[in-house]
């Protein structure tokens, strides 16, 4: 009888190692991927994906804090293992299998772990390392059902070896982070601004939010920099936007309008949202925050700082009757301004055929009456702004800034 997985399990026992091992792979390759797409956009028309509602959100797991370490994304050691499976598919051995069956059981522990950490703490989960879980397991399973029995002893020299290969691709992984970096405040910068500039101009909505999360002019259009945020308090990408923003109103200060305009993806929103919607309590916490303007901006700050606690019914209650608006959640008044805000979405152009409106996600940001669909890193933001605020300095009309216009050289004569 076969007492072992790869050396004499024979074809099909090998063959469902290696499935599992390039299903590990590949799960990784595409974590990777989108760790690198959400955190370093190459253009503000490309961006990161995965946002089914708030449970199954990619995004949450890139923007954690836990998605690297020193710029090795998480996703490269799952790589490094279904790989060493796949060897072990391919070249076996008892050493090799010992070994392997070890680092099974680790790597077993460690999905239980980020599994526990998304779903208990981050309170989503994301699909990709969905997938990565699943074939961990399965691999883990078959070296402990079929694998060479007993408890594991692994080849200290095979570990050696995995452990120089593995920390030689992950100094590669920090390089190319870094460069990811110096990129974005590069050419990739340049490019964002000169693609900002390139959007055709859209209105104000008829109707801008009296909520404000900074105000440099007491009229919203006297400020170099004005932003409409459509936002939802329960989106994982606003809360990433938000932070961006806290950053940028600090050192753009005196400079810069924000009104905060209400768009939860929640039953309320009758402009985007069928049967329930993706955030369920976005709209309680938008009456709560819309209830009192004197509070809003306190408000506004505890929840995004809550952002997990927030998706609790209990917490919103809470919160509201700390702050001792509990009437909000009933008060016509809050509710018809809230739905007002809401409905300037419908106001604009659809930008894609899926959708009936301009304003079909969050966040979604107007700038200077240009639109900009989903997040953006701190630095071209950044490059925008400034390149707003120069702009605003010159006299006569407002145009393109001279300096991020491709040079064309003359024809000699």
């Amino acid at each position: 009888m076969a007492d072992s997985l790869t050396v004499d399990g024979g074809f099909g026992r090998r063959l469902l190692s290696f499935i599992a091992g390039a299903g590990m792979i590949s799960a990784s390759g595409l974590t990777i991927q989108h760790f690198f797409n959400a955190n370093f956009p190459e253009s503000i028309f490309k961006g990161s994906f995965c946002d089914i509602n708030a449970f199954f959100n990619c995004n949450s797991s890139a923007y954690s804090k836990i998605a690297h370490f020193q710029g090795i994304p998480m996703g490269y050691w799952g790589l490094v293992l279904g790989a060493l499976v796949c060897l072990g598919a391919l070249f076996p051995s008892r050493a090799f299998e010992r070994t392997m069956k070890a680092l099974s059981l680790l790597n077993a522990l460690g999905v239980v772990a980020l599994f526990c950490y998304s779903v208990f703490f981050l309170k989503s989960l994301c699909l990709l390392c969905s997938g990565y879980y699943v074939f961990s397991l399965f691999s883990f399973f078959l070296y402990w059902k079929y694998g060479i029995k007993g408890i594991p002893v692994p080849s200290f020299k095979q570990l050696i070896v995995f452990a120089l290969i593995a920390a030689a691709g992950a100094y590669g992984f920090h390089l190319f982070y870094k460069a990811k970096q110096d990129a974005q405040t590069g050419s990739i910068t340049a490019r964002a601004v000169k693609e900002y500039y390139s959007l055709e101009k859209v209105p104000d909505p008829s109707f801008i939010s009296p909520f404000w999360t900074a105000q440099a002019t007491e009229r919203f259009e006297d400020a170099p920099i004005r932003v409409i945020e459509y936002a939802d308090f329960l989106c994982p990408d606003c809360l990433f936007m938000s932070e961006q923003l806290n950053r940028l109103k600090a050192e753009f200060a005196g400079k810069i309008n924000i009104a905060f305009q209400f768009f939860p993806l929640d039953k309320c929103n009758t402009v985007v949202v069928e049967k329930g919607g993706k955030h369920p309590g976005g709209c309680d916490l938008s009456y709560i925050a819309a209830y009192d303007p004197a509070k809003f901006a306190a408000i506004h700050d505890e929840i995004f700082t809550h952002f997990q606690e927030a998706r609790d019914p209990q917490w919103r209650a809470d919160l509201a009757k700390k702050h001792g608006l509990e009437a909000a959640l009933s008060d016509k008044n809050t509710i018809d301004l809230v739905q007002r805000i809401i409905d300037t979405g419908a106001e604009y152009e659809k930008t894609s055929d899926k959708f009936a409106h301009g304003i079909r996600s969050t966040p979604t940001l107007i700038v200077n009456n240009r639109m900009i669909i989903g997040t953006l890193p701190y630095g071209q933001l950044r490059a925008i702004f400034e390149s707003l605020v120069a702009e605003g300095a010159k006299t006569g009309d407002r145009r393109f800034l001279e300096n991020w216009v491709e040079f064309q050289p003359k024809k000699k004569k």
